[in-house]
């Protein structure tokens, strides 16, 4: 037996009239009113539907509207394609695939909305009908139940991003953009300066939780000591905080917004650039630098190259002793009463740095910058003297620990924990501790080795 037109085998057409009466609302045992069920009406007229607060449920599709109207063999057994109610609001739409899904119809105040309620091969019909009840309650109250679900779905997905770090969001934010990008270098580089910026201070924070004042924290270090990588940070701080608000893992303000934000807590770069003491040497110019040194008589120039080449402080590379080098196997290692953490530093030794202690061997039995007086190492103004004959008194030693810093983060695509253990820097992060299981010595000298290369362009070996 073929279905009739209006979709079930047994009904009338609507020409006989088979019209829902108004209904009126009940009060259910946790004191909501819904909507309901509908009767047939006793007189004619045109189709009606129930309407409560200015809602109604149904639609005139050409079909009844009468609660319980469908099985849940009859849902097995439907193919032609179409929209065959339940009454309520609920149908079952069949599409010309075969698929089946649950829809909810409605009108509220005064707009016509339809809410998909699931596949009818995942939902029963009784559970189809428990959601379209549902519906109904909330169309009453004056709630529409598609903006319901979706502010759900927005405070679900919100509190699933507490779980989303900043960490996280910039590597999605650089996977997402590198194929963009000139190299796998600049990638590389974006990775190298947040990791030692950006994430000591909150890479493990969810990306909700960063704000104007851990922004802050991680520039304001190196605002004015290297305002152009400083810049390039907050930048890329920027660029990951706005990729995260546009996935929905935060809400509000950028807190790295340059203009109209943080314009008003820092200055300006080229201001800072007026009043900057360049302390430390840009990366770039130290090649020319260690020529010039090598081009100085005395042993604090052996000692300005060595203390570079392993990017070592000053009191470390003073005190060095003969009894802590292997030039065989390339590595001083420092012990920790020497080291500022307290802790034993092996200090893996480029070609360069050991062609500089080379030289050096038997000026003295045990320091190996051996000082004016004997048993004492050189003077700690040895260098800083050095300097001022090169009338470079803007320069300190230390800075260029921060030039190797630079050019580690800005060049090469070490991960900044090896750079970190290089400079005998305490490792902070969640990832970072993990290596402290090892000291990533042979990654170190690597590094090392490209320093070397990038300084040794120039043999700063010659006096």
């Amino acid at each position: 037996m073929s279905i009739p037109r209006n979709g079930y085998r047994g009904f009338e057409s609507l020409r006989l009239r088979h019209l829902p009466v108004r209904s009126h609302p009940q009060r259910t045992g946790n004191g909501l009113k819904l909507l309901s069920i509908f009767q047939p009406a006793v007189r004619g007229g045109p189709l009606a539907f129930a309407q409560i607060r200015d809602y109604h449920v149904g639609s005139d599709v050409g079909r009844t509207d009468m609660a319980g109207k469908l099985t849940a063999l009859g849902v097995a057994k439907l193919k032609n394609p179409g929209m065959y109610g339940d009454g309520g609001g609920l149908w079952l739409q069949v599409t010309g695939a075969g698929g089946k899904s649950w829809i909810f119809r409605y009108t509220l105040r005064g707009k016509s909305r339809e809410m998909g309620l699931g596949s009818a091969g995942t939902f029963t019909l009784a559970e189809a009908r428990d959601k379209a009840l549902t519906c109904r309650k909330l169309c009453y109250e004056g709630i529409d139940p598609i903006e319901m679900r979706r502010g759900q779905r927005q405070e679900a997905a919100i509190e699933a991003a507490k779980a989303i770090t900043f960490c996280t969001c910039a590597e999605g934010y650089i996977e997402a953009h590198k194929a963009g990008w000139r190299n796998d270098k600049h990638a590389a580089q974006w990775t190298a300066t947040l990791a030692t910026y950006a994430y000591p201070v909150f890479g493990d924070l969810p990306v909700q939780a960063v704000d104007t004042g851990l922004v802050l924290k991680a520039l304001q270090a190196i605002w004015t000591s290297k305002p152009e990588t400083a810049t390039r940070v907050r930048g890329r701080i920027e660029s990951v905080l706005d990729w995260a608000a546009t996935q929905g893992y935060r809400r509000g303000e950028n807190p790295a917004r340059w203009k109209g934000h943080l314009a008003n807590l820092l200055p300006k770069r080229s201001k800072v650039r007026k009043v900057e003491h360049h302390a430390a040497l840009p990366f770039k110019d130290v090649p020319a630098f260690l020529k010039k040194v090598g081009e100085q008589p005395g042993l604090a120039a052996k000692l300005m190259a060595f203390t570079i080449l392993t990017a070592a402080r000053t009191g470390e590379a003073l005190g060095a002793r003969w009894s802590e080098i292997d030039l065989e196997a390339g590595v001083w290692t420092v012990p920790a009463e020497r080291m500022k953490a307290g802790a034993e530093h092996r200090v893996p030794l480029s070609p360069g740095a050991v062609g500089v202690l080379a030289e050096l061997q038997g000026l003295d039995d045990t320091f190996v910058f051996p000082g004016g007086r004997r048993g004492k190492p050189l003077s700690n103004m040895a260098m800083l003297v050095l300097l001022r004959r090169m009338k470079r008194e803007d320069l300190t030693v230390h800075g260029f620990r921060s030039s190797f810093r630079d050019w580690a983060s800005e060049t090469t695509d070490f991960p900044s924990e090896v750079v970190e253990m290089a400079l005998a820097h305490t490792v902070e992060s969640k990832v970072e501790r993990a290596y402290r299981r090892g000291d990533l010595f042979e990654k170190r000298r690597e590094l090392m080795a490209a320093w070397a290369s990038w300084c040794a362009a120039i043999d700063v070996r010659s006096s």
